[in-house]
């Protein structure tokens, strides 16, 4: 059985503890690793190497992190077969899926490597009398990163590479459910040339969690999860005296109006929808039918959703792939029994699937809901998997009304043909990421990602422009050199003349 330990200071590291957690292969259904589960101890011993680490890193100017991060980025790239094969092995999605969501978090590294435009700072000449002002951001020390399963490439490279940028060192607990791609980008980019201690990688659950939480070297913690689990993040975090930001869950709406392209609203939906088996926080999981397109929407979606190709991640056939684990499996089934429970109309029941040779893999075929009610779970609940739920409203304002009041505002999109009512969606609706004739509006690495409302707990988005500042602390500098003329001391508080 393949064992999966930590990273340390450079080198693979077993930890003090014997506990392990399983690792399955999705599409068989088959445990083919196992994963060292951390310690309080180990946490603390990394952070103790990424402290020492901080001292040289920090102090090398921006332009030698970016060369050191390019070289990053070509090894990403000539690896990237064999990194999107082990996301496929341990996660479960499709292949093109799994290239894609690594080919995001490129783009991310990419980004990165221009570090010295970024941390430019700002001077004043003469804000007084001979008297200059500038400012300056500088990193904040060890920072660390939360990740959950569904992107165990993405999620991580959207934190640890702007961290590593700014100047800071990095302990990374990636899920314990896919932890291989983790330890691989940071055996690459010591390969790059990044000093021992940078970047660190501790598998491990909620004791590992918890010494992160409370370890007083760390400055700044990141996390991408579930609701309640970012409320604690978050809470735990700002308690503790550290800069947090807590990224949670999600319940995406797409507004279907009447004079859409109504094809190609029923494509965005296939794949925003049902792409990666629906764990994706930004998997649109409510299609707003407005008017009279509810019928004509969902006879076309179901026609769609019954021929979705199930199967394993590598078979090129395969549209969508397997959920996680069995446990996440059982979730999401029980999710479409309550979904029938409360009313709502089962167009599509994928629950029952059967593949000949993968008859233990964790398979669910689509699922597809009509007739949704807003105070059913499963239009209030993240389901978290291949379930779209078709709500139907009489007009524009209503579908907004039912958006603005969701608990969650990580994304939604809109499909229509008028501009006046996408530039209202736009500028009315409460939700962080916004698409127009966009299924998934996930922004590019030079804007920054991140909901409102309980999708994300804290004041800073997640890469880009966001990311620089949520890695670094302003400092401000105020100077004056004496003339040689003596002055009295001043008691009021001091004005610029």
């Amino acid at each position: 059985m393949k064992l999966i330990q930590h990273f340390v200071n450079g080198n693979i590291f077993p930890g003090k503890s014997d506990r392990t957690g399983k690792v399955f292969n999705p599409a068989t259904g088959i445990q083919e690793a196992e994963v060292k589960l951390g310690t309080k101890e180990d946490l603390n011993n990394a952070v103790k190497f990424a402290k020492e680490a901080f001292k040289e890193w920090s102090a090398k100017p921006p332009i030698v992190r970016a060369r050191i991060i390019f070289k990053y980025k070509e090894l990403i790239e000539k690896n990237s077969d064999e990194i999107t094969k082990m996301i496929v092995s341990e996660h479960g999605k499709v292949y093109e899926d799994a290239k894609g969501s690594l080919t995001r978090g490129l783009e991310v590294v990419e980004f990165a490597c221009g570090i010295p435009q970024m941390l430019k700072g700002e001077f004043t000449e003469n804000v007084g009398t001979n008297i200059d002002s500038w400012s300056m951001r500088q990193p904040l020390g060890v920072c660390a990163g939360i990740t959950p399963f569904n992107f165990p490439a993405m999620v991580p490279m959207w934190m640890f590479p702007m961290a590593i940028a700014c100047g800071n060192t990095f302990i990374l607990k990636p899920s314990e459910k896919d932890p291989s791609c983790s330890l691989r980008l940071a055996e690459l980019f010591k390969e790059a040339g990044l000093p021992d201690g940078v970047l660190n990688v501790i598998n491990g659950d909620k004791e590992v969690v918890d010494a992160i939480l409370t370890n007083k070297d760390i400055q700044a913690v990141s996390f991408v999860g579930s609701t309640p689990i970012a409320k604690y993040i978050y809470e735990n975090a700002a308690k503790n005296e550290k800069r947090v930001q807590a990224l949670g869950g999600a319940k995406n709406h797409c507004v279907v109006m009447p004079d859409c392209d109504l094809d190609q609203a029923v494509n965005g939906l296939m794949g925003a929808a049902y792409g990666s088996a629906g764990e994706r926080c930004m998997a649109q999981s409510v299609a707003v039918a407005v008017g009279n397109i509810g019928d004509k929407l969902v006879s076309s979606l179901s026609k769609k959703v019954e021929a979705l190709k199930v199967g394993p991640g590598l078979d090129k056939n395969s549209e969508m792939g397997p959920l996680v684990t069995k446990e996440h499996l059982e979730r999401v089934r029980g999710y479409v029994d309550l979904g029938v429970k409360e009313g709502a109309k089962l167009v599509v029941d994928g629950r029952d699937i059967k593949l000949q040779g993968y008859e233990k893999g964790f398979y669910i075929g689509g699922c597809l809901f009509d007739h949704v009610k807003k105070d059913m779970r499963i239009y209030k609940e993240e389901i978290f998997g291949p379930v779209l739920s078709v709500v139907r409203v009489k007009d524009f304002d209503e579908a907004t009304k039912l958006i603005n009041e969701h608990e969650y505002g990580n994304g939604t999109s809109i499909y229509t043909r008028d501009g006046d009512v996408g530039r209202t969606f736009a500028n009315k609706i409460k939700v962080g990421m916004v698409g127009i004739n966009i299924p998934i509006p996930v922004p590019v690495a030079f804007h920054s990602f991140g909901g409102w409302k309980r999708s994300l707990f804290g004041d800073q988005h997640m890469h880009g422009p966001e990311g620089v500042r949520f890695y670094t602390k302003l400092k401000t500098v105020t100077s004056r050199w004496p003339s040689g003329v003596r002055s009295n001391p001043e008691f009021v508080m001091p004005t610029m003349k």
